[in-house]
């Protein structure tokens, strides 16, 4: 067996299918299956189970895969360090979030870490949940994602870096603009914009709000706050949203955001697969964020600096 059949079954058990898989690849079909059953010849065992709708390894075959995507994540990230040493302080960082996070968490970051390291070039990839960042971070694509943190994850250390208080998102026009703070018990109900149910942070406040007995209803989906808020400041509906500096400012001059303290705040922050493996030109990065973020949001922060969580 060759590394790239290592890579050809990782990419099938990733996607779901022989010809998912090739298409990422850029070959052909007929050459994905060559290499499946190139390593399931030599290994004496089906690796994969097909059906009408794709494939799913078998348990060797999620023993293989296991095993393949923690291998070939070191030695990528190997690689990528001895490179930038050979560079001499150039190379990449490539980072995986949500659409408006490098808006809301990194801008100065971003030009801090570009002053310090004009050599080195920064590389975003757009994931809508933290499931498709923690997907990335296993198959060695990126090197840090930042994710709303949620329960631990096979193989992915998790960091938090911040914490943010939930307030509801509404109008001034709207008779609630006057409220100086809500409970939990005031959503009861309510008709809620929220982010879709598969994302880590609409399950988290719909599970602290069941914990209360509330069970509001999310009548409008959207893809991020951003456009919650938008919403929300046109009269549109009510959103529960994470307090973000940007949106008290000048730019939402029709936007009230209501306290939420009996909700446990939200924490945000870094994902990587391990802290120690991680590139001195990445590590410079993520600590940068951190420090920035820790300017920004003051003394309700997360504890940026903790040492990684498993």
């Amino acid at each position: 067996m060759t590394l790239d059949d290592l890579r050809v079954f990782t990419a099938v058990c990733r996607t779901g299918s022989l010809s998912a898989a090739a298409r990422e690849l850029a070959c052909t079909q007929s050459a994905v299956s060559q290499h499946v059953k190139r390593l399931e010849r030599e290994l004496g065992l089906s690796l994969l189970e097909r059906h009408t709708r794709g494939v799913v390894p078998t348990v060797s075959g999620r023993v293989l895969d296991a095993a393949i995507t923690e291998g070939l994540g070191c030695i990528d990230h190997a690689l990528r360090r001895l490179e930038e040493t050979a560079r001499a302080g150039g190379g990449s960082v490539r980072i995986t979030t949500g659409a408006t996070t490098v808006r809301h968490f990194m801008a100065a970051a971003v030009v801090d870490f570009r002053r310090r390291f004009p050599q080195a070039s920064l590389e975003f990839q757009t994931e809508t949940s933290s499931r498709g960042c923690f997907d990335a971070l296993a198959a060695g694509s990126v090197d840090l994602a930042w994710i709303t943190l949620g329960p631990a994850a096979r193989t992915i250390e998790q960091r938090p870096v911040v914490e943010l208080p939930w307030s509801l998102a509404v109008s001034t026009a709207d008779p609630l603009a006057a409220k100086t703070e809500l409970a939990p018990a005031d959503l009861q109900d309510a008709r809620l914009i929220g982010l879709p149910g598969n994302s880590t942070s609409r399950r988290q406040l719909g599970a602290w709000l069941a914990e209360s007995g509330i069970r509001p209803v999310f009548d409008t989906s959207v893809t991020d706050w951003d456009t919650a808020i938008l919403l929300a400041e046109l009269g549109l509906g009510h959103a529960v949203v994470p307090t973000l500096p940007a949106w008290s400012g000048p730019g939402h001059p029709d936007l009230r955001l209501i306290p939420l303290p009996g909700l446990p705040p939200l924490a945000a922050g870094w994902a990587v697969r391990r802290w120690d493996a991680l590139s001195p030109l990445a590590l410079a990065f993520a600590e940068t964020v951190e420090h920035h973020c820790g300017t920004a949001t003051g003394p309700g922060r997360g504890p940026a600096g903790r040492p990684a969580q498993p």
